[in-house]
């Protein structure tokens, strides 16, 4: 549903509770009519789908959450603008696990548009560093370990981020992979 439709909804529900208050003398629905109206203004603000899909990570079911998440045809018409971020952050963490490759435009997007809270944009950084480590973008990697280090206070992600920080110390195979038809050309053939 368009987000400013959720607002004529509102609209017309606090004009038809004036209207009980006033003129029909009808106190006790004309409040009722007022609180059935923050109910369209708060999902202006934050969207059901949203809502719903973040209900359903906290359930660990990703794909009711990505299921959701669908529903949500064209973010700029649907979603206040500070809903964007966490649209694309959503996205990029219901699809870590089918595609991974798909996860770091998402992320990008949803640091560029802003996400509130300090964990959430942590989240988002390691699957950057992550993304960047898998690519074999090693510094990029380390300073985006470094950033959702600092932006994990609360510690939920040091195990993570300790993980990924040991495999950094590892070496790449690319590097260390001998070609077998190149075995007898060395430095002294």
């Amino acid at each position: 549903m368009n987000k400013y439709i959720k607002i004529a909804v509102a609209a017309v529900l606090i004009l038809s509770g004036l209207y009980l208050m006033i003129f029909t003398r009808s106190l006790g629905w004309g409040i009722v009519v007022f609180l059935l109206a923050a109910l369209p203004i708060l999902i202006f603000f934050k969207n059901e789908y949203i809502l719903l899909a973040f209900w359903q990570l906290r359930k660990q079911n990703m794909e009711k959450a990505g299921e959701w998440l669908k529903n949500i045809t064209d973010y700029k018409s649907q979603l206040h603008k500070t809903q964007f971020g966490y649209y694309h952050y959503l996205m990029g963490l219901t699809n870590a696990q089918d595609h991974p490759t798909k996860v770091e435009p998402f992320m990008k997007k949803a640091l560029e548009y802003g996400l509130n809270m300090k964990h959430d944009r942590a989240m988002a950084t390691l699957n950057l560093a992550a993304a960047a480590i898998s690519k074999g973008r090693r510094q990029e990697g380390q300073k985006l370990l470094d950033e959702a280090k600092r932006l994990d206070s609360a510690g939920m992600m040091t195990d993570q981020i300790k993980m990924m920080k040991d495999q950094l110390k590892m070496p790449t195979m690319q590097k260390h992979m001998h070609n077998p038809n190149m075995r007898n050309r060395g430095k002294f053939s």
